[in-house]
């Protein structure tokens, strides 16, 4: 009986702890988050891109705008006046202009379909997902932005 006692006081004092483990899934993100740091690229926070009227890319698929992560590949100085500012999305008939401007890169249709949108500009070209793929899919991410990084700048 008093081991018992013991074993349950232990176990009552370490049980707040357990918040402090992470999850199987946030180890996952993690992993993927290092794996893409790793490669050359960057992540971070973004609004998703919005088109002329403001209207933000996969908002009528129920993408939550807090969860957006942007997975962004880095631009060397361009020589002259370049610019490559422009954001395209994807939805049932494939890549489009969110302003309207510009042809969407072939490349863009390499991507996996756990990606919600896609931008260039001075410093980066990159997409924007939730992260709800596998590391299968970022191994593709990361092979389609270091092709479209050469592309715009070889």
């Amino acid at each position: 009986m008093e081991y018992f006692i013991i074993i349950l006081v232990i176990g009552l004092a370490l049980a707040p702890l357990s918040h402090f483990v992470p999850s199987k899934r946030q180890r996952q993100v993690a992993r993927m988050r290092e794996t893409a740091a790793v490669r050359g690229l960057f992540v971070e926070f973004r609004d998703l891109p919005t088109d002329r009227r403001g209207n933000a890319a996969g908002a009528a698929d129920g993408a939550s705008r807090g969860r957006i992560i942007y997975y962004g590949k880095r631009l060397p100085p361009a020589r002259g006046d370049v610019d490559l500012r422009d954001s395209w999305v994807v939805d049932e008939q494939g890549w489009r202009s969110l302003r309207g401007t510009r042809k969407p890169p072939g490349i863009l249709g390499d991507l996996p379909g756990e990606v919600l949108a896609a931008s260039v500009d001075e410093g980066s070209c990159g997409i924007y997902w939730a992260e709800a793929g596998e590391e299968a899919e970022l191994v593709q991410i990361i092979a389609v932005l270091e092709d479209w990084a050469r592309q715009l700048r070889p």
